[in-house]
């Protein structure tokens, strides 16, 4: 069940969306385009990097997501400091944010971050992030595909590899337990087909899943090969979609949209057309009964 803004107090565990757009931002760096250029402030303080949060009010205990450049915004939104930061690969807008925890920000104590083995080697053994676990401003948790941990009482954490320029680090998704609620999290895979585990499988498990939707279509990239930055193209998940029934669909939540990516515009006829199909687009702010 989503949840309005004034419900979240009554409920014990809650997942809220943090951010939706991909690694850079919105304003992109460099973009003349008007998808960066003719924005209100509003929507430039909307559009944050894509990070989820678990929050248990009651007790004030949380859980973070990816470590964004948006991370100070996206940590106060968690309301207390989170018990554990998974990451899902070491790509520049899901790690990055760890900077803030070191000696010339936080200076945080033993902040746990859970990884995977091989991203966990990479920040180990590279500067800067190196000194954080050094200075044990961060407590690196080594975590393995398809094994289960529970940081918080009552959720439980699951991370799936995926297909991914994996140049640094593996590549996870997380599938996500609460008490009465299931979640299927991957921000960045390659391509579908190219995952050796079954996406409509995963949706008939779960709640609510929080999809690759970096590009709409190809056309956002003609300046860059394809190739060089593979992603599921939405177009291409409706189309492996389109056949299954609207209690399917209306799971999918896509999310981590690149700045070209007409989905972010809610009045644009690629959003009214996305929507009318029964899937939706995650929202900053968005709140999620787990």
């Amino acid at each position: 069940m989503q949840l309005s803004n004034c419900q979240e107090v009554h409920i014990k565990s809650y997942l809220k969306v943090l951010g939706t757009v991909q690694d850079g931002g919105v304003p992109h760096l460099g973009c003349l385009k008007s998808c960066c250029q003719n924005l209100s402030d509003n929507e430039k303080k909307s559009r944050k990097v894509t990070a989820l949060g678990i929050i248990q009010p009651s007790i004030h205990e949380s859980i973070l997501f990816e470590a964004t450049p948006d991370i100070v915004s996206q940590w106060e939104e968690l309301q207390s400091a989170p018990k554990g930061i998974f990451l899902t690969h070491a790509h520049m807008g899901h790690y990055s944010g760890l900077l803030h925890l070191g000696r010339e920000a936080l200076g945080a104590k033993k902040t746990p971050v859970f990884v995977m083995p091989k991203m966990k080697s990479f920040l180990q053994q590279n500067a800067p992030w190196s000194q954080l676990v050094e200075l044990n401003n961060v407590q690196l948790q080594k975590l393995s595909a398809k094994n289960t941990v529970m940081p918080l009482q009552k959720i439980e954490i699951t991370p799936i590899l995926v297909p991914h320029r994996d140049e640094f680090s593996e590549t996870v998704g997380y599938f996500i337990k609460g008490p009465n609620k299931k979640v299927l999290f991957i921000p960045d895979i390659d391509k579908w087909d190219l995952w050796e585990e079954n996406l409509i499988e995963w949706l008939n498990q779960v709640d609510y899943a929080f999809l690759d939707a970096t590009f709409y279509s190809r056309e956002e990239v003609n300046y860059r090969p394809i190739s060089e930055i593979p992603h599921p193209l939405v177009k291409e998940t409706i189309a492996l979609l389109q056949a299954e029934p609207s209690s399917l669909k209306n799971k999918v939540y896509f999310i981590h949209m690149n700045h070209t990516n007409p989905l972010l515009d809610r009045t644009s006829p690629e959003t009214k057309w996305v929507l009318s199909l029964g899937f939706h687009i995650a929202e900053l702010g968005q709140l999620f009964e787990l």
